[in-house]
């Protein structure tokens, strides 16, 4: 009994190398069904195995990773190891946004410790656990130009570019707070550019944002070499006058180039 627990154990460990070989950390249960032709119950019992001595783990239902020695005190892999194989389980189109998208770019000076992810609507749900957290935000459509391919140990991640995240972090700045969007636009700023702005922001359909944005770059951060491209595009759009932070107090002075209603101070953290 105890060569076939043993025989067993070095077939699962077998399939674990063979994945890895490939550059892969990440399986799925069909793929473990298609390779062992065992029982589902068999087929559990044998990942709940692996489960107990953490070297693997389940981010969701049928998606598990493999967690290698170096990552074995955490427990769990970073997310840009997997993120990519998870959403193509699913079938789902997505980008890593916002704060995790600014801090490929430099903009870093508060490490997320939440993960963001876009994806297709309607989104996957989130995962909060003590050891993972990916927050999910649904987008019906994006343009592919905006998306940059980023290159990983195990291959590719889809990522906003520095422009689309800099409209997105003002689209969900009510989930990630005005002062810290600023400090990471304050960042970002070097890696964007005028010309890609533009093209980005005119496909961008949430004119407040845009407001916003420049008001930003323009008042705050003083980049008029970026938010100029942003103006050209709202004075073709027909705009209203819009609060500065949606859920604070709807008083304030009115600036009179980019509609917006300054209802509160605000500061970078830097």
């Amino acid at each position: 009994m105890d060569n076939l627990k043993l025989d067993r154990s070095n077939k699962w460990d077998q399939f674990f190398v063979e994945l890895q070989s490939q550059g892969r950390y990440a399986f799925t249960f069909e793929e473990v069904g298609n390779h062992f032709k065992s029982s589902k119950k068999t087929l559990l019992q044998g990942l709940y195995r692996y489960k107990t001595k953490k070297q693997i783990a389940q981010i969701r239902k049928g998606f598990y990773v493999i967690i290698p020695p170096n990552y074995s005190n955490q427990g769990m892999l970073p997310p840009y190891l997997f993120i990519d194989d998870l959403m193509k389980s699913l079938s789902k189109p997505y980008y890593v946004a916002l704060l995790s998208a600014a801090a490929l770019y430099g903009a870093a000076h508060q490490q997320p410790m939440e993960y963001f992810v876009i994806a297709k609507t309607p989104a996957p749900r989130s995962i909060n656990n003590k050891k993972l957290k990916i927050s999910f935000f649904s987008k019906n459509s994006w343009e592919q130009d905006d998306i940059v391919q980023k290159t990983t140990d195990v291959g590719y991640l889809n990522v906003s570019s520095p422009e689309l995240t800099a409209l997105d972090l003002l689209a969900y700045v009510d989930k990630i707070g005005m002062n810290r969007t600023v400090t990471l636009l304050q960042e970002l700023v070097q890696a964007m550019k005028a010309t890609t702005l533009y093209r980005t922001a005119k496909r961008y359909p949430n004119t407040p944002v845009i407001q916003r944005l420049g008001y930003i770059l323009d008042k705050t951060l003083s980049e008029e070499k970026l938010s100029n491209p942003l103006l050209k595009i709202l004075n073709k759009r027909n705009i209203s006058p819009v609060l500065l932070i949606t859920q604070k107090e709807k008083q304030g002075e009115l600036d009179e180039t980019w509609k917006v209603i300054k209802n509160r101070e605000i500061e970078s953290d830097l």
